[in-house]
């Protein structure tokens, strides 16, 4: 018998989350019967009274938008990974009543790309520069060699990615939107653009598609990650991201390796059929 123990991911808005549908099925497949995983609506205003009253039964968070960064000075240790990009998603109670933060998106990215055979690229694009933007930046400092192409819409964008450029020691470049149909004969194309922003580009995916990452997963498949598939392409689609960075999570939590990552997946793909929570 375990003991009983709680987790949650928080957010606003929260009730689309399938990080208690990927949790719970971890737990029923490491025996954790007496742990619990679930999910509150909570916002930036929230958050300080929300994680000063949680107490001794819990054993980590999940945390999604927007509270990566409002996190962070809440904290009594955050990693290297989690500084690089300002953004923590995991928060665990170590035994002494710390709270460290930590990000378990850039790593998951790198595995659900190894798993599907990519270890190195030579260069790569990216479309979109938000939030998710950076994570792949990051990700992308460990697998490409040489230059990152960030398709973006303003000037403030491209000096949002050129500054995280520097920082990550990526040498990224920068293209306007309107030039983003060359992003896709890149080997490696990582979409993080929001629902639809990137279907105009699906008619345009080359004869020779290398690997898209588009980090959706619904709704799933998007325009373009179908026309990618269509053309003999590799995908590696958003629910990938989030089974891997989930493993991750439930590692880190319960002190449990390996994480059943085909369970999870298996009850995130029911999940995203219909087949409930």
């Amino acid at each position: 018998m375990s003991t009983p123990k709680r987790a949650a991911v928080l957010g606003s808005p929260i009730a689309h989350s399938l990080s208690p549908v990927l949790h719970r099925a971890a737990y029923a497949e490491l025996g954790l019967s007496d742990w619990s995983y679930d999910r509150f609506e909570v916002d930036e205003a929230g958050l300080p009274g929300f994680m000063a009253g949680l107490e001794g039964a819990w054993a980590g968070l999940s945390l999604t938008m927007p509270l990566k960064r409002a996190v962070i000075p809440l904290l009594d240790g955050v990693s290297d990974t989690a500084a690089s990009v300002e953004a923590v998603n995991t928060v665990v109670f170590a035994e002494d009543g710390r709270k460290l933060g930590d990000n378990t998106d850039i790593p998951g990215m790198i595995a659900a790309l190894r798993e599907r055979g990519v270890d190195r690229v030579e260069s790569a694009a990216v479309l979109g520069a938000g939030a998710t933007a950076s994570s792949a930046l990051a990700a992308l400092a460990q697998i490409c060699a040489g230059p990152v192409t960030a398709y973006v819409r303003s000037a403030a964008r491209a000096r949002e990615m050129r500054g995280w450029g520097e920082r990550l020691g990526v040498d990224v470049r920068i293209a306007d939107w309107a030039e983003a149909p060359a992003a896709l004969e890149a080997p490696l194309v990582v979409a993080t653009t929001p629902a639809g922003t990137t279907d105009e580009l699906a008619a345009e995916a080359p004869e020779r598609p290398g690997t898209l990452f588009d980090v959706l997963y619904e709704p799933w498949p998007t325009a373009l990650a179908a026309g990618w598939a269509a053309r003999g392409g590799a995908v590696v689609g958003g629910l990938d991201l989030l089974v891997h960075q989930a493993v991750l999570q439930v590692e880190q939590m319960t002190g449990r390796k390996p994480a059943p990552l085909a369970a999870m997946r298996a009850a995130g793909e029911r999940a995203l059929a219909g087949g409930g929570a």
